[in-house]
């Protein structure tokens, strides 16, 4: 019973990973892109100035509770997945390094090397997450004493890119609507036009790759969860053509929490499938801790949990303001103007 309760806290401390976490990826991937100038370009980044990091979080929580409840599966997940792993922390780190250095030199070369920077930390793990788990879905070599007997390329095949293009589509629709509902003006009016083309481009990735995923294990409930994610997401784009930002972030939001639910229900309940001999698969079962570090994990995941949640919830009422880049002045004509 524990073991269940677990998995689907896990699933949902990657629900709330891929929602606030996506939405900064997505921006990090239009940067370079859809600010024409150093004001618009600042504007955006301040727009998730103060939560980026909060929002990473989520995913150091879900890598700690993997590994205290289930320790095989955590063993297994990180030695196999080490290299794909190592480099979204690097894409990370790089990512972190810009958002700090950025401003700390008036060069515009400067600035334009760091943008890119934020571009390729945000690219890099939102496609490679999804290659990740569309592999961890599908099926990966394990031998009977489940030790992954792959490697990197192992991982990028046909159906495992495909995943990566799904979650990095699917980012970029999430950012440019957060955009949308956070920046006023041109950056708004961007966003909600390149929102549109970027969910068209999500939805054919999806319908394939969850059409695939239910042709290869069709699992009744995960298709009904898909055919709601498929509808949020077109709930989505018609609240963008509306203007209404918020309930279009809402439908976004939705998209991902919906479809991160979809593949844990087909992935249930293993863990890992072992693509070798499913005799070899991680199970909710066989992979998790004694009953006894359940249940301590369990009393302290209910105490602590809503305070962490109402304190990232302060975060976001508190910095709710919309951001317009005229009033962010220019870096040189504010250096010209204190010399």
């Amino acid at each position: 019973m524990l073991h269940d309760i677990w998995f689907l806290l896990i699933a949902v401390l990657w629900i709330g990973y891929f929602v606030l976490e996506g939405f900064d990826f997505g921006l990090g991937v239009l940067l370079p892109f859809l600010g024409r100038n150093d004001s618009e370009r600042r504007a955006l980044i301040n727009a998730i100035g103060p939560v980026w990091d909060g929002n990473e979080v989520w995913v150091l929580v879900a890598g700690g509770a993997t590994f205290a409840a289930f320790p095989e599966w955590y063993a297994t997940l990180f030695s196999g997945f080490y290299m794909a792993l190592f480099l979204i922390l690097v894409a990370l780190i790089i990512r972190g390094v810009a958002f700090e250095y950025r401003g700390k030199r008036d060069s515009a070369r400067w600035r334009a090397g760091w943008d890119w920077a934020i571009f390729f930390g945000s690219a890099v793990p939102a496609l490679l997450w999804g290659v990740a788990f569309a592999n961890i879905v599908a099926g990966v070599p394990i031998d009977q004493k489940h030790e992954f007997t792959g490697n990197l390329f192992t991982l990028l095949n046909p159906y495992g890119l495909l995943g990566g293009v799904v979650t990095l589509s699917l980012f970029i629709t999430h950012g440019a609507g957060y955009i949308a509902l956070k920046t006023e003006g041109e950056l708004r009016a961007r966003a909600n036009r390149l929102l549109v083309l970027a969910g068209l481009v999500t939805a054919v990735a999806a319908v394939v790759f969850l059409g695939w995923t239910e042709a290869a294990k069709f699992v009744p409930g995960s298709a009904v969860v898909a055919v709601l994610a498929a509808v949020a997401l077109v709930g989505a784009l018609a609240a963008n053509v509306l203007r209404r930002e918020g309930w279009a972030f809402i439908g976004t939001a939705l998209t991902i929490g919906l479809a991160v639910v979809a593949l844990f229900l087909n992935l249930y309940p293993n863990v890992m499938p072992s693509s070798t001999d499913p005799a070899f698969s991680l199970t909710i079962s066989n992979a998790s801790s004694t009953d006894y570090t359940l249940t301590i994990m369990t009393v302290v995941a209910v105490i602590f949990t809503p305070l962490v949640l109402l304190y990232q919830g302060w975060t976001y009422w508190i910095f709710r303001k919309r951001i317009s880049a005229d009033r962010i002045p220019d870096v040189s004509e504010a250096a010209r103007a204190s010399s």
